[in-house]
């Protein structure tokens, strides 16, 4: 679809009715057809025609997400010029997040903490985890 198209059918979201845009959701989802107002249902479409255009959501962005819906954990996000500091078997590893994002440890570049947290222990690790960045929310208490 071209940006000219796309235009187009965005433009055409806005006199469909709610049977219509149902229809269309069969069309351009594979996902089931929400239970939304129509407005919901225009906006949840547009979505989805430009991330075929334009592209969808990034990984860290849906991992992000997914992550502040189900409330159990929170990860802080690195930021250039950061310095993770974690002792593992009576040494210290020194990790640095570079100006452009890089991930530096033992004068090397890596492709995220986790890769980093692995070379150290030698198992699989959560690179967040490992590093402290990763922390447990509290669990709310419901109402009795």
């Amino acid at each position: 679809m071209a940006a000219g198209s796309l235009e187009h059918e965005l433009a055409a979201l806005e006199t469909l009715q709610l049977p219509d845009l149902r229809q269309k959701w069969t069309t351009v989802s594979d996902a089931p057809v929400p239970r939304v107002s129509a407005a919901l249902l225009r906006y949840a479409l547009a979505f989805e025609l430009q991330a075929r255009v334009h592209g969808g959501l990034s990984r860290r962005t849906r991992q992000k997400l997914d992550q502040l819906a189900d409330g159990a954990t929170q990860t802080r996000d690195t930021r250039p010029g950061m310095r993770l500091m974690r002792e593992w078997n009576g040494t210290l590893h020194v990790v640095t997040i570079e100006e452009d994002g890089a991930i530096v440890w033992n004068e090397r570049t890596w492709g995220s903490l986790s890769s980093v947290a692995r070379a150290i222990t030698g198992t699989r690790w959560s690179g967040p985890a490992f590093f402290g960045l990763k922390e447990r929310q509290q669990q709310r208490k419901s109402a009795a």
